[in-house]
């Protein structure tokens, strides 16, 4: 009788044994499904962070080319005016230099007489 004892004692043990090793498994199981699908997303979320950097990236290039676009028209404006400025000195300066001829032949002739 103790022979059946011991060995219902064994098997119940064994038993309970193997219902906990089946419970660790499937909650490791578990564990292990939740740690992918939280990779998964994490990864998702890594993806679309990288998408929406790129998009800022090249929004931002796009950008600074329309910049430099308008930086060279505005130079190039400016040197038309800078040339025209120059030009109308020029003319205004061959002026005053003939109003000036004029003035002192006028005062030479005045002087002369």
């Amino acid at each position: 009788m103790r022979k059946v004892i011991f060995i219902a004692l064994a098997v119940f043990i064994s038993m309970g044994t193997a219902v906990s090793c089946k419970e660790a498994a499937d909650k490791a199981k578990e564990a292990s499904e939740e740690a992918s699908k939280t990779i998964e997303e994490a990864g998702d979320d890594l993806k679309k962070a990288a998408d929406d950097a790129s998009d800022a990236l090249k929004k931002a290039g796009e950008e600074t080319e329309q910049a430099l676009d308008s930086l060279q028209k505005v130079g190039e404006e400016t040197m038309e005016k800078v040339e025209e400025m120059g030009k109308d000195l020029k003319d205004a300066a061959e002026e005053t230099a003939e109003d000036l001829k004029k003035a002192t032949d006028k005062a030479k002739e005045k002087l002369d007489n």
